[in-house]
């Protein structure tokens, strides 16, 4: 970036829950360190932003600045002020299109928690030129929706060539165990989306489509991914997984956007593993009959309890299938419940990688633009782990 900037990064949304954790992981994990980044916590009040700083224990002068998606002039300042914005304001097709715009034109680094494919679309066809032309790195889906499943396809993939020579053209996600759920924005997204699909009915579509984030190419048939069934690759029955349909348009832009790497025919799904024999099917069959966000009565803003994120924790298997029968396995844990105590570190250590890598403007995915300077710091910091199981 051609002109020097006031800070490295600034969290935007720090007086909401998520955005909240954000800034703590930085108090903790970077604070006093000499490799700590320069930042901010934004938001849209001056008080509420300092009496966050003072819960989360941020030193009396960390900055605080005032931005609010309702005032665009306000995210323009703040997108010339800082090499990276990372932000929490969601639903983002409520309060997000004037950042990504402020962002691509200010040629600064963005990236949030995006799980709303329709407006994903959207800006991507809004602003991907402008943020060539400027520099800026547009990265949605930074936390569990899409980090995890991103990442561990192209971890799985990078040693399916190492071993055999070629990328897996079939790859199955299979959530192994999870403890912890959806956060209260996930939940305010996912309404949202609906409300605008009704608005739009041409939406349905797109939201249908597993390429609906790559304009121009679609591949071929993929698994719908609703209907429970055995699958011979675990041995057990699975179920829907809720966060499939953003996660395997995630995972397809990414090989779209590295030139398909692992093949313009590859074949992704993801399913929840139950268990063997009648038993696993019959809870495959409550699994999908079950409204996955019915019991929670979180709103945005709010989130589980500190015991319970540090109780959370994921485990995801990959599974790549070749045509003559060979399988290669990988698996990728975090230490935390994945919408909240996951998400935040995964978000907070994106915007460090988006600091130390250079790359061309555009839209992206954390797959195709970071890839495994991303792992390494996940690795490193986050509490994440990719292994290679067989």
């Amino acid at each position: 970036m051609a002109e020097a900037r006031e800070f490295d990064i600034i969290v935007y949304g720090a007086t909401g829950f998520t955005g909240r954790l954000v800034a703590e992981y930085f108090v903790q994990h970077y604070g006093g360190r000499k490799d700590a980044p320069k930042w901010a916590m934004a938001g849209r009040s001056l008080d509420k932003l300092a009496e966050v700083r003072d819960l989360i224990g941020a030193p009396a002068d960390t900055p605080l600045v005032v931005a609010d998606a309702s005032e665009p002039a306000s995210l323009d300042m703040m997108a010339h002020r800082t090499r990276v914005v990372l932000t929490t304001v969601g639903p983002y097709q409520l309060y997000g299109s004037d950042l990504v715009d402020a962002c691509a034109k200010a040629g600064t680094a963005y990236a949030d928690l995006c799980g709303e494919p329709g407006w994903m679309r959207e800006m991507i066809d809004a602003h991907q030129d402008q943020a060539q032309a400027s520099g800026a790195r547009i990265t949605f889906s930074c936390g569990f929706d899409s980090i995890p499943f991103d990442l561990g396809v192209l971890f799985l993939q990078a040693e399916a060539v190492k071993r055999h020579g070629k990328p897996a053209p079939r790859v199955k996600g299979r959530v192994r165990k999870m403890q912890g759920g959806a956060s209260g924005g996930t939940i305010a997204s996912l309404t949202e989306t609906l409300k605008a699909v009704a608005k739009k009915p041409s939406l349905a579509l797109l939201l249908k489509s597993s390429f609906a984030l790559t304009p121009g190419f679609e591949g071929p048939h993929q698994p719908s991914g609703l209907i429970p069934e055995y699958d011979h690759a675990t041995g057990t029955w699975t179920a829907p997984f809720v966060m499939a349909p953003i996660n395997t348009k995630n995972v397809h832009r990414t090989n779209f956007l590295l030139g398909h790497p692992w093949g313009s025919d590859l074949v992704y799904d993801e399913m929840v593993m139950t268990t063997i024999g009648e038993a696993g099917k019959a809870m495959a069959e409550a699994m999908a009959k079950a409204n996955p966000f019915g019991e929670s009565k979180l709103k945005p803003g709010e989130g589980p309890s500190k015991e319970e994120r540090e109780n959370g924790f994921y485990d995801i298997l990959f599974v790549g299938e070749y045509p003559d029968g060979t399988t290669i396995r990988a698996s990728v844990q975090g230490d935390r419940d994945p919408g909240y105590g996951s998400t935040s570190k995964m978000l907070a250590e994106t915007g460090m990688t988006l600091l130390e890598t250079d790359g061309a403007g555009g839209v992206w995915t954390p797959g195709a633009l970071l890839g495994q300077a991303l792992i390494d710091r996940l690795t490193a910091h986050a509490g994440l782990t990719f292994q290679i199981e067989d």
